[in-house]
């Protein structure tokens, strides 16, 4: 069966120079060792992740897409690579610029590597002019982090830009970032482990509880990574808060599960049981294959999970691996 993951991950080849353009503290850059093999994610001189030669080289990355039978893969920013936190016209510029790099690294094989771009989220006619740009030069969407500091989706200003994306057919991947923490989560990678899933289910549940979809065209086309987070696990949860607390549904006008036809989920969930829920509660039109690749916290063979299930039926293996995303990125079949 075809399969193309829309969950991927790439950083560009820049120097630490190119970075203090952003900021010289603190802005992401790339230190590759030696043997060209592997490296490091940098901010400004602190090591932020190791990683390895896929991440910026599109040839190994097809290759080890050739390993995992994957047709297309839809690669996006690292998400500290957005720059939220800096002035506005300096992360329009980096944005410019990283998007352009990432169409370079996706030339290498057009028909099989696609981007996403990165946008300037802190300001909104600078964000909505550059999803427009990008999508005008050949991205398929955007990825955008799920909250800018103490703003959530429900936040008018990022309701506006997704608003802007339904208006103008922009696709739109939510992906966590800046994880919550008190400190507590100090070791075992927990805030990736925690607070990671948590930020997504709340950016999914702050648009339905805070009628933001209300005000969304239906015509967005908006996933939300990672399986979304511990949504369907806990959408009981909060289908019974909204029936039983007046305070949960003063401003959502339907239960929650009514919501579920506004946007979709991938199905980097990494267990079958979890992803039979993830089926059952979204429908299996609503998932997408992603893999997270190249992170060690990726499924480390792409597609296995959803390809390897015996109850997932030919018409719904074939949707999750490949017919949704075509559908919902506008591919070619």
């Amino acid at each position: 069966m075809k399969k193309i993951d829309m969950h991927a991950h790439f950083f560009p080849r820049i120097t630490q120079k190119e970075a203090a353009m952003l900021d010289a503290e603190r802005a992401p850059w790339l230190a590759t060792e030696a043997d060209g093999e592997s490296g490091h994610i940098m901010t400004g001189d602190t090591r932020f992740r190791p990683v390895y030669r896929a991440l910026w080289d599109p040839a190994l990355r097809i290759e080890e897409m050739d390993r995992h039978e994957l047709d297309v893969q839809i690669v996006c920013a690292t998400p500290v690579m957005f720059g939220y936190r800096y002035e506005a016209a300096a992360t329009a510029a980096w944005a410019e610029r990283m998007n352009d790099l990432a169409l370079e690294h996706c030339s290498y094989r057009p028909a099989r590597l696609k981007a996403l771009a990165q946008v300037p989220l802190q300001n909104l006619e600078l964000a909505c002019r550059e999803a427009t740009r990008a999508k005008a030069a050949g991205h398929v969407g955007v990825q955008i982090g799920n909250h800018l500091g103490p703003r959530d989706l429900d936040d008018a200003h990022l309701v506006d830009f997704l608003v802007h994306c339904a208006n103008d057919g922009i696709p739109v991947l939510v992906h966590p970032w800046d994880m919550m923490t008190d400190g507590r989560m100090k070791k075992w990678m927990l805030p990736w482990l925690v607070s990671m899933p948590a930020e997504t289910q709340l950016g999914i549940l702050s648009l339905i509880l805070s009628g933001a979809f209300e005000r969304i065209p239906e015509t967005l086309k908006l996933c939300f990574a990672h399986g979304g987070g511990g949504f369907a696990f806990l959408l009981g949860r909060a289908e019974n808060a909204w029936h039983c607390r007046d305070i949960v549904r003063e401003d959502c006008p339907q239960p929650p599960s009514h919501y579920l036809k506004r946007f979709f989920v991938d199905s980097a969930v990494f267990d079958d049981h979890a992803l039979r829920l993830l089926v059952e509660v979204m429908g299996a039109d609503r998932v997408m294959l992603g893999s997270d690749y190249p992170f060690p916290l990726g499924e480390q063979e792409i597609g296995k999970l959803v390809a390897g299930n015996p109850w997932l039926g030919d018409d719904v293996r074939a949707q999750i691996l490949a017919g949704n995303a075509t559908r919902f990125f506008g591919l070619s079949s």
